[in-house]
């Protein structure tokens, strides 16, 4: 992170913000690539040995389960928390619920009036041209959404300036 911030000509106070966000993942990007040599010949090693199993099984014969059974994953994912739920009734799925980290991220106000991590990251950006808000597209993407991209600029009246979708 102190290579990046000396790069950019930037203090620590850069990491809150677009560019630290987009930095983070860049730098998430580099270890990554930097470990896949020793996770793939760790998996290789596995399999030479024999050891071919990708997961543990033996909790997955729908048979076993009770007539009603519930479920619950939870995983931190590169864009944030994700958890999905789900009720299994006489076999059949029942309900089922899953929370995005975009969700979360573009969420509204929470209970407490909290903004949420986009609005939050909106207040006070600069735009220099309302005809075309790049700066408001950049600091969306930054949270890296897994949803269509648009971005609409209202006045105080809810007067559209400004609407802009990528595809």
């Amino acid at each position: 992170m102190d290579g990046v911030l000396k790069a950019l000509n930037v203090g620590p106070e850069a990491l809150f913000s677009t560019l630290g966000r987009v930095g983070a993942r860049g730098i998430e990007t580099q270890l990554l690539a930097e470990k896949m040599d020793e996770w793939v010949d760790a998996l290789a090693a596995n399999m030479g040995a024999g050891d071919l199993r990708i997961h543990d099984n033996s909790k997955w014969d729908p048979s076993s389960w009770p007539a009603d059974a519930m479920g619950a994953g939870f995983h931190e994912a590169p864009r944030g928390a994700l958890a999905h739920w789900v009720h299994i009734e006489n076999g059949l799925i029942s309900n089922y619920q899953c929370v995005v980290p975009s969700t979360w991220n573009a969420g509204p106000r929470d209970a407490k009036g909290q903004r949420g991590p986009y609005e939050e990251a909106l207040l006070g950006t600069p735009v220099a041209d309302p005809e075309r808000p790049i700066e408001i597209l950049r600091t969306v993407h930054s949270f890296d959404p897994c949803m269509a991209c648009g971005v609409h600029v209202v006045d105080g009246t809810r007067r559209i300036l400004s609407s802009v979708r990528v595809a």
